[in-house]
């Protein structure tokens, strides 16, 4: 039996696996689905596609990171992405100093000399140490977050592993995708790649997919600033945190073309001081009970 619910995780699980992935976020999901509706998910119902595994060197599984520090950000995507998120944690924590203060006027400021690249990526990744989003993630863990979403956008072999593991996933019996942070991005450039799935209801949970560095990368590639609607899928629901920088764009309906039971629902929660959780997303009523819609009578 194939599961009927597939979860996709998002960066920093390379040290984790499919099995043990799976147990944790598949008791959460059906914790979520049975207190919020009452509907009884067994474990063989929820698989767990992973990719972490892909960050790794071959036959490598060291117990620490490179010494990565602000002058192994890249221009481009990471320094975007760095920036984008300095920007929204000063503007959530008043901790957080922002750009502006430190001399950075936006994207473009880290697009000058590579001494003026590391100068700056050094007082984004000092500033980020001090936001309460982002603890207890050290600035070298910052820096490779930056490099896995990276090598997903920019290395064919990192993003066709990446979807490739859902696809192994994703059989006769599936209807619903739950993707959360650069997951949400490998389930909907997968999806969109296979139309003909059975998957009838994509929800993403803390996603990155409305952010411009991102949004402006996808494949397909959107077209006159609307992004394509995934595949088959009947409906999407997006659900954020306002606190949670990593999904910077909160709602998506206004990014992504219509479907054919309407556009994107997007939806608000509060994860308390776990914003970005993925266990916390998927035991929230709201969560749940998207997840739940797509394992009753296929919609119209």
């Amino acid at each position: 039996m194939v599961a009927r619910v597939v979860l996709v995780h998002g960066i920093a699980q390379q040290y984790e696996g499919p099995e043990l992935l799976g147990l944790r976020l598949g008791a959460a999901v059906r914790d979520g689905v049975k207190l919020a509706t009452g509907l009884t998910l067994a474990p063989e119902d929820v698989a767990c596609a992973f990719y972490g595994n892909v960050f790794l060197e071959p036959g490598s599984r060291s117990a620490d990171l490179p010494p990565w520090n602000e002058r192994d950000v890249e221009a481009g995507l990471e320094a975007d992405l760095l920036q984008a998120w300095w920007q929204q944690a000063a503007e959530l924590e008043d901790a957080v100093p922002s750009p502006d203060e430190e001399g950075t006027r936006g994207p473009a400021g880290f697009a000058a000399s590579r001494l003026l690249l590391s100068q700056r990526a050094r007082a984004a990744l000092n500033a980020l140490a001090g936001a309460r989003f982002f603890q207890p993630v050290t600035k070298r863990m910052l820096v490779s977050e930056l490099k896995q979403v990276r090598r997903y956008l920019d290395e064919p072999p990192v993003w066709q592993a990446a979807r490739a593991a859902v696809a192994e996933q994703v059989g006769a019996d599936t209807r619903v995708v739950v993707a959360h942070s650069l997951g949400s991005v490998v389930a909907y450039e997968a999806l969109c790649e296979n139309p003909g799935w059975p998957v009838t209801d994509l929800v993403t949970v803390g996603s990155p997919l409305g952010l411009p560095v991102i949004f402006n990368r996808l494949s397909p590639l959107p077209v006159q600033g609307r992004g394509a609607w995934p595949g088959g899928v009947v409906r999407w629901t997006n659900v954020a945190d306002p606190g949670d920088i990593v999904a910077l764009v909160s709602e998506l309906a206004p990014r992504f073309v219509p479907g054919p039971a309407g556009g994107v629902e997007d939806r608000r929660i509060t994860n308390g001081v776990r914003m970005h959780d993925f266990e916390r997303y998927l035991t929230a009523p709201k969560t749940a009970t998207a997840v739940a819609a797509g394992l009753q009578e296929p919609p119209a």
